[in-house]
């Protein structure tokens, strides 16, 4: 087995997922990404794959070809996620499950197929991604913050059903956050009224992500696990 170590992020084309890629090779890791379309960067040791998060096969089939090549797995980053603004009797079935398939049957899957390397090493990070829109329960934001607070749950339950076999699992909550896409789909009326619930009043670079990020999938934490951090 390789001494490089491996890790898995989705979402991987654009905003914050392409800056975690980029980031994480620049550490040394081998990064697998996926994402629905294909990717317009190159990296050295970046593999990427084309698939659905919540296509079943298709995630097995991702696994099983990261088992042929590394036969590890060290971190997993479920940062793949469809936002929806919109009001309840305006949200239509297809997008309800449109959202639910990625945000929680996607990250479910991932974890569940992570976990059969991590459980096997006796070691593994595992950080989902969740939104200030769950404890502030926005207007218009029922669905994505319900299929947010669900990860979060399912994150706190399984970080018990883990914690034996050396494996973390821990939510990251952002706020809004700069050239993501989350601040220019937004009035400035609308971002300050968000602003005005974080400590800081500031909106998040992509670095004050990794900054948090660093020290979950990193061996001083290990005894931080089942915690929703809010940046």
């Amino acid at each position: 087995m390789s001494n490089q170590k491996v890790m898995v992020i989705t979402g991987t084309s654009r905003s914050i997922g392409k800056y975690l890629a980029e980031y994480y090779v620049g550490k040394g890791f081998q990064v697998i990404g996926c994402s629905r379309g294909s990717v317009d960067h190159e990296l050295k040791n970046y593999q990427h794959f084309c698939l659905d998060v919540s296509d079943e096969p298709e995630v097995k089939e991702m696994f099983s070809e990261i088992r042929r090549t590394h036969n590890r797995l060290d971190v997993l980053i479920n940062n793949a996620g469809i936002a929806l603004a919109n009001y309840t009797l305006l949200t239509s079935y297809k997008a309800v499950e449109s959202i639910l398939n990625t945000n929680v049957m996607g990250t479910f899957l991932l974890c569940r197929e992570a976990l059969t390397f991590m459980m096997k090493n006796k070691y593994g990070r595992i950080v989902n991604l969740s939104t200030i829109r769950v404890p502030l329960a926005s207007v218009g934001c029922s669905m994505y913050s319900a299929s947010k607070a669900a990860i979060e749950q399912f994150s706190r339950v399984l970080a018990k059903e883990v914690a034996s076999y050396g494996i973390t699992v821990n939510v990251l909550r952002l706020s809004m956050v700069k050239h993501s896409g989350m601040v220019e789909a937004l009035s400035n009326d609308d971002v300050l009224d968000l602003l005005k619930h974080t400590t800081t009043k500031s909106e998040l670079d992509f670095e004050d992500i990794t900054h948090t990020m660093d020290f979950l999938i990193s061996e001083k934490s290990k005894m931080v696990t089942g915690e929703i951090l809010m940046i």
